[in-house]
């Protein structure tokens, strides 16, 4: 159980939202020297959402059943009661939502400055960013 919490835990609310998500989002801009991001909407609405996924995945912790969840064939089929596990998944849900919103804004302003990158170098950072949006999507 800690095994699979703690690597939910790292991908949902460290990595995706610190590389991809709402966080991360303010970093493209200041690499390629562009004023904005194309979708600044949806970029405050990518940050926005960590916040009520932060809450419902420390609600999870105080109310959780301790049920051993996880993903792992041998405890996944057992039932659980109470509602820790349901706070727990619709809190990794906001979170990748999260981290959507957030490539789908990095790949919109990488393709919104298209012409830009013909007459300049780019860093190998921003083309990270962009493969890596397109496999988030």
């Amino acid at each position: 159980y800690v095994i699979t919490s703690h690597g939910l835990a790292m991908i949902f609310f460290f990595l995706m939202p610190v590389l991809i998500g709402g966080f991360g989002n303010f970093l493209l801009p200041l690499l390629l020297g562009l004023p904005d991001l194309s979708l600044p909407r949806l970029n405050a609405l990518s940050a926005w959402l960590m916040l009520p996924s932060a809450v419902c995945f420390i609600v999870s912790l105080f109310i959780g059943s301790g049920v051993g969840w996880t993903f792992y064939p041998p405890l996944s089929s057992f039932p659980y009661t109470g509602i820790g596990v349901d706070y727990l998944m619709f809190s990794l849900h906001l979170a990748g939502l999260s981290s959507v919103f957030g490539a789908l804004n990095f790949v919109t302003t990488i393709f919104s400055s298209f012409f830009y990158f013909i007459n300049t170098r780019v860093s190998i950072i921003v083309w990270a960013y962009l493969f890596t949006s397109i496999w988030l999507l």
